[in-house]
């Protein structure tokens, strides 16, 4: 064979391997192509091994998998004008890679300036209170609005959490107090509670004793066995007249004899 036959067929076969390479392509199982066929769009193909005509067609690979995009620091001021920081994470991903291509120039940056803007917008609605005792209403709320706005580029916001939200150190210390006075309330209505129900008990404990002379005999040698008990101290107390009146009755019934 001529030197020339083996150069052109070099050439060749170097030509049909760029055209197959070019004409082949694998997508992974996460992975959709949007094939465009002389600038028309075609069909979303994938996963697996796809065919393309060589100069013709035109691949945009899509990922179908879980995006978790961090929005930055928002400033907000909300309905009664306290003025935050709020930062939160979307997960987002494309349900439709055919919209997410052709409805939108790019879809994760738009994604992104609509998370931002609708986090400022919805926070902006909410009082303080609201946004620091509700917050899983607020993200459903926020998670409801994105998907509405993204759902026309294919993509699906499944999830929206507000992570961080900072105060001022003025309102810091302002809630700060507020707690402390809640829990100072709580404690006078608890002890007044206690005190309230100890007068009940106390009455109730009065009256049973009251209608029995002896019981209030035994209640008081009752209190005098626990102060001994301690044996730090010499306890001086009278002796009760009633102990010796059985005494005194036979006594009496002697001398009306005599």
């Amino acid at each position: 064979m001529k030197p020339e036959s083996v150069t052109i067929l070099f050439i060749l076969i170097f030509f049909v391997i760029i055209v197959l390479s070019s004409a082949i392509r694998i997508l992974r199982e996460y992975e959709r192509g949007v094939i465009f066929r002389l600038g028309r769009l075609i069909a979303a193909k994938g996963p697996g091994l796809i065919f393309l005509i060589p100069i013709v067609d035109r691949i945009v690979k899509v990922s179908l998998r879980v995006v978790a995009m961090e929005v930055p620091s928002q400033d907000v001021i909300t309905r009664d004008n306290v003025s935050i920081k709020v930062s939160a994470v979307i997960y987002f991903r494309v349900i439709d890679a055919s919209k997410a291509i052709c409805e939108v120039e790019n879809y994760l940056f738009a994604t992104s300036q609509l998370s931002q803007t609708t986090l400022r917008s919805m926070l902006g609605k909410s009082e303080l209170d609201e946004l620091l005792s509700e917050r899983e209403k607020i993200n459903k709320l926020l998670q409801e609005t994105m998907d509405t706005h993204t759902a026309p580029w294919g993509i699906k916001v499944s999830l929206v959490e507000v992570k961080n939200v900072d105060l001022p150190q003025e309102m810091q210390r302002a809630i700060a107090r507020q707690a402390e006075a809640e829990r100072e309330r709580r404690a006078k209505v608890i002890h007044a509670e206690g005190e309230f129900q100890a007068s009940q008990r106390l009455a109730d404990a009065a009256n049973i004793i009251s209608s029995s002379p002896i019981a209030l005999q035994l209640r008081f040698l009752q209190t005098l066995t626990e102060v001994a008990a301690e044996k730090n101290s010499t306890t001086i107390f009278p002796v009760p007249i009633d102990l010796f009146r059985p005494f005194f009755e036979l006594m009496d019934k002697a001398l009306k004899k005599d």
